[in-house]
């Protein structure tokens, strides 16, 4: 699978709106047949940044994405909102789903 963690710093004004300003961005992503997931996390440290976690199948479907009409139609709504260009982190990783996280293993879980 393609693993993509974005950082967005928000411009002040915008940042309360943000989850509203990407909603049809993130229901489409959510609907293409590649996209494994697609979340926003808004910073606890710094109200201003969100950070999206991202992840689709394979390379046809990140590419997929990239060309998809609502990325493009978010190339050019989004940016207006920010301070700065988003920060990534793109990784191909041999895996299609989340891994368990053993050192904080829950007592019983199957």
């Amino acid at each position: 699978m393609i693993f993509i963690t974005a950082k967005f710093r928000v411009r002040p004004e915008h940042a309360d709106s943000w989850p509203e300003i990407t909603a049809d961005l993130t229901r489409a992503t959510r609907a293409e047949p590649g996209c494994l997931w697609f979340d926003w996390s808004r910073s606890t440290d710094e109200p201003t940044e969100y950070v999206l976690v991202e992840a689709f199948r394979d390379d046809e479907a990140g590419g997929a994405h990239v060309q998809s009409a609502h990325f493009k139609a978010a190339q050019q709504t989004l940016p207006p909102h920010l301070v700065e260009t988003p920060r990534i982190v793109n990784a191909t990783i041999p895996q299609d789903d989340w891994s368990l996280l053993g050192e904080m293993e829950v007592p019983g879980q199957e």
